[in-house]
C-alpha cells in the first residue's frame, strides 16, 4: 500500500468538511471558493467530485455562475441528520421493529423531548 493511501480520509470526512465549509458561508460557494475554505491542499477536482456526488445525492443544490456553479445546502445540519436518519429506515421492510428498537434505546430525556413533540404541534 502506498502512504497516499495510508494518509486518506475516513469515508464521509470530506463531505462532511465540504458541508461545514458551505453552511459556515451561508451563501453559494463555487468549487474553487470550497477549495480555498478548506485549506488543506485539496485539488478543486476533489472538491468538485464531492460537490457533484452531494448534489446527485440530493443534499446540495446548485446556481450557475459564469460557466460553473454555485453550490449551496437544502437543508441545515439537523435536517441533514433527519433525513439519514429517514434513509436508515427506509432500508428496512420492518419498520415497526426498527422504530420499537430505537425508541427502547432512547435516553430517558431524549425519550422525553420524543414524547413533548409527539403531543406538541412541532412535530
Amino acid at each position: 500500500m502506498t502512504e497516499d493511501k495510508d494518509e486518506r480520509r475516513p469515508a464521509g470526512e470530506l463531505e462532511a468538511s465540504v458541508m461545514a465549509a458551505l453552511w459556515a458561508a451561508d451563501v453559494p460557494r463555487t468549487p474553487g471558493e470550497v477549495q480555498l475554505s478548506l485549506g488543506d491542499g485539496l485539488a478543486r477536482t476533489t472538491v468538485t467530485t464531492i460537490l457533484s456526488r452531494l448534489h446527485d445525492k440530493g443534499v446540495l443544490d446548485r446556481r450557475r455562475r459564469g460557466r460553473g456553479y454555485a453550490y449551496f445546502p437544502v437543508q441545515d445540519a439537523h435536517g441533514l441528520t433527519a433525513r439519514r436518519m429517514h434513509t436508515e429506515l427506509d432500508r428496512d421492510t420492518d419498520r415497526h421493529t426498527v422504530l420499537a428498537r430505537f425508541v427502547a434505546q432512547l435516553s430517558e430525556e431524549d425519550e422525553r423531548v420524543l414524547r413533548d413533540l409527539l403531543e406538541s404541534d412541532e412535530a
